[in-house]
C-alpha cells in the first residue's frame, strides 16, 4: 500500500476538485492508487470526469510542415520560453519538421538524417544548437499523416512564427474535390481538434481500456440509484453514447457552431467541395504534454539553507 501523503491528497484534489477529506478517504479505500481513487470519487459523485490535464511545464516549440497530401509535426523542447523566441531555434524546429516528411515520422531516422548545409546529422546539429544557445534541448517526438488523394490540413495554436507554436494539429481528409475548399474545411476541423483534444477519430478506434474504465464507473454510479438491472443497463448505454459524443472526434459537436455534429459538418461540406470527403485521421501535439518540471518550494529551500548554515 502506497503511503498516503499530503502531496498525494493534494494531487488528487487538483485532478478532481473533490474535498480534502473525500480525497483522503478515496486514497485509503484504494490503497493509495491515484487513478483508482479518481474512479472511486467519480462513482460516489464526488468528482468531475477527471478531464483536467496536468499542468504543462516544458518549453520549446511544436512545428508543422506539409508537402502535397502529406504533413508532419515535431516537438522540440527547451528549458525556457526565451529560447522559443530565438530565431535560430525557430529555424531549427521548422527545418526538422520539413525533414520529418522524408522519414515518415520515425524519430530515430529523423535524428540520423542529414541537416542541410552543415555536414552534420539532425542529432549533431541539435548538440551544436545546445552549445551555441547555451541551454539544454530535446527532439522529443514526431509523426506524419498522409492520404492517397486529398489534403492533410494543419493548424498552429499560439503561433509565434509561421508553422511554429504551442499546439500543432493535422487532419487528414481523402477526397477528389476542390483542394482549396478542402483545405479550408481541414483548417476548421484542426482548430476544433486543438480546442477539444478528442481521444479518437470515431467510436470504433477508441481505446478499449478507456471505454471499459468509463463503463465500470458508470455501472457503479447507476447501481447506486437502486434501480433494477435492466434499467441500469439502459442507463449505462445512454451514458456511454454521451461519452462517445464527448471524446470521439466525429461524434463531437463542432466548436464553430456549437450545435452540429462534426460528421454532419463534413457531410454538408462535401456538397460544396464537389465530392465525398472522408476524414481518415488526426494528430495533436501540445507542447510539453506529459512532462512536468519539478516545482521547488522556495520558502522551504531558504529554511533548509538557514538550518545548514
Amino acid at each position: 500500500m502506497a503511503e498516503i501523503t499530503a502531496a498525494l491528497v493534494k494531487e488528487l484534489r487538483e485532478k478532481t476538485g473533490a474535498g480534502m477529506m473525500d480525497c483522503k478517504k478515496a486514497l485509503t479505500e484504494t490503497a493509495g492508487d491515484l487513478e483508482a481513487a479518481v474512479d472511486w470519487l467519480r462513482t460516489k459523485g464526488l468528482a468531475a470526469a477527471a478531464k483536467k490535464a496536468g499542468r504543462v511545464a516544458a518549453e520549446g516549440l511544436v512545428g508543422a510542415a506539409a508537402a502535397g497530401p502529406k504533413a508532419a509535426i515535431v516537438e522540440v523542447n527547451s528549458e525556457t520560453d526565451f529560447v522559443a523566441r530565438n530565431e535560430t531555434f525557430q529555424s531549427f524546429v521548422a527545418k526538422v519538421a520539413e525533414l520529418s516528411l522524408s522519414v515518415d515520422g520515425n524519430i530515430d531516422a529523423l535524428k540520423a538524417a542529414a541537416y542541410p548545409g552543415t555536414g552534420r546529422t539532425v542529432e549533431e546539429e541539435l548538440a551544436h544548437q545546445i552549445a551555441t544557445i547555451g541551454e539544454n534541448m530535446n527532439l522529443r517526438r514526431t509523426a506524419t499523416l498522409s492520404v492517397p488523394q486529398g489534403v492533410v490540413a494543419s493548424y498552429i495554436h499560439n503561433q509565434v512564427a509561421p508553422n511554429l507554436g504551442k499546439i500543432a494539429v493535422l487532419v487528414a481528409m481523402e477526397s477528389t474535390g476542390d483542394a482549396e475548399k478542402l483545405q479550408a474545411l481541414g483548417k476548421q476541423l484542426a482548430m476544433h481538434v486543438a480546442a477539444t483534444n478528442p481521444a479518437s477519430l470515431g467510436t470504433d478506434d477508441l481505446d478499449p481500456a478507456l471505454l471499459e474504465r468509463e463503463r465500470n464507473v458508470l455501472i457503479e454510479q447507476a447501481k447506486a440509484s437502486g434501480r433494477a438491472d435492466d434499467i441500469i443497463q439502459k442507463m449505462v448505454e445512454g451514458r456511454i453514447r454521451k461519452f462517445y459524443e464527448e471524446v470521439c472526434f466525429l461524434e463531437q459537436v463542432f466548436v464553430m457552431d456549437g450545435k452540429t455534429k462534426v460528421s454532419k459538418v463534413v457531410e454538408d461540406a462535401a456538397k460544396e467541395i464537389g465530392a465525398p470527403v472522408k476524414v481518415t485521421g488526426f494528430l495533436r501535439f501540445a507542447l510539453g504534454e506529459g512532462i512536468e518540471k519539478e516545482e521547488g518550494d522556495f520558502a522551504a529551500e531558504v529554511a533548509a539553507a538557514a538550518k545548514v548554515g
